[in-house]
């Protein structure tokens, strides 16, 4: 599997951008630091006027400093293009590139960076799925779908992927296709829905949140034997409104945490729903 920085969109932009750590992939000339540039660096950003235009445009990500983070991309992209023509070190910035108009919600010049991406290494995995997150966010999760599979073709044991498929299945109401997709992502990374997405690198994520989501992940972890994190979520499931004790006491997947000291203390004393 490709080892690269990540970042994520949150979502609503339930899909938010992971925060890129500096990599020296591709480090080109120091000296190729634009001077102008360098001289509008604030004082504790000097000892790192090193840097490659890649890793400055990295660092400006970091800082959500978006239009700055392109104009670097872009420079690396033309002294790539005019020294090695590496395309895979080419597909890796129109990537990145994408991720920040994204981060921007400019989806039409996020995905022209995407395609650019794919169409340079056909065996890169992330432009394909940020391709998806650019309709999903932007309200088509059915069109979504189709690019996240194709991710997931490639890629299948990245997690992301499958959390975004289930996020786009469960916003279309497929909530089996939902269950099947989220429970493959946490059997890949069982921390995939708890850890930071912030500290990712180049895969952007989506997510979903309401009652029906966290009843269904209370399912889906008491089915891999999480009881506690089943516990969690079907507490926030209630909180959310989720007030249906028969539907719970009578799904089967719920059934196989019901002697858990925690479950039982949950469902004698539910909480009350969470009014705006």
């Amino acid at each position: 599997m490709r080892r690269e920085p990540s970042i994520r969109a949150v979502g609503t932009l339930l899909g938010a951008l992971l925060a890129l750590s500096v990599s020296g992939l591709g480090a080109q000339d120091p000296q190729a630091r634009k001077p102008q540039q360098t001289a509008d660096l604030q004082e504790a950003e000097k000892p790192a006027a090193n840097l490659s235009d890649e890793e400055w445009g990295d660092l400006y990500m970091v800082r959500k400093e978006y239009d700055k983070a392109i104009d670097e991309y872009a420079h690396a992209i033309k002294l790539q293009e005019a020294s090695a023509q590496n395309e895979k070190k080419l597909a890796v910035l129109w990537n990145k590139t994408g991720i920040c108009y994204q981060q921007k919600m400019d989806y039409g010049h996020a995905r022209e960076s995407y395609r650019k991406a794919f169409r340079l290494d056909r065996a890169y995995a992330q432009p394909w799925n940020n391709m998806g997150s650019t309709y999903y966010l932007a309200g088509k999760p059915k069109k979504s779908i189709k690019f996240y599979r194709h991710a997931i073709k490639m890629a299948p044991e990245v997690a992301s992927f499958h959390l975004n498929l289930g996020t786009a299945y469960f916003a279309r109401k497929k909530y089996e296709q939902a269950t099947r997709e989220y429970r493959a992502a946490i059997q890949l990374d069982p921390e995939v829905l708890t850890r930071n997405p912030e500290s990712q690198g180049t895969t952007v994520e989506t997510r979903y949140a309401n009652a029906k989501f966290y009843f269904y992940m209370a399912k889906i972890f008491a089915s891999v034997g999480e009881p506690d994190k089943a516990v969690r979520y079907l507490e926030r499931a209630m909180e959310e409104g989720f007030n249906s004790q028969k539907r719970i006491l009578e799904d089967p997947d719920i059934q196989k945490i019901s002697k858990y000291p925690a479950f039982i203390t949950l469902m004698k004393n539910p909480p009350v729903a969470i009014k705006e």
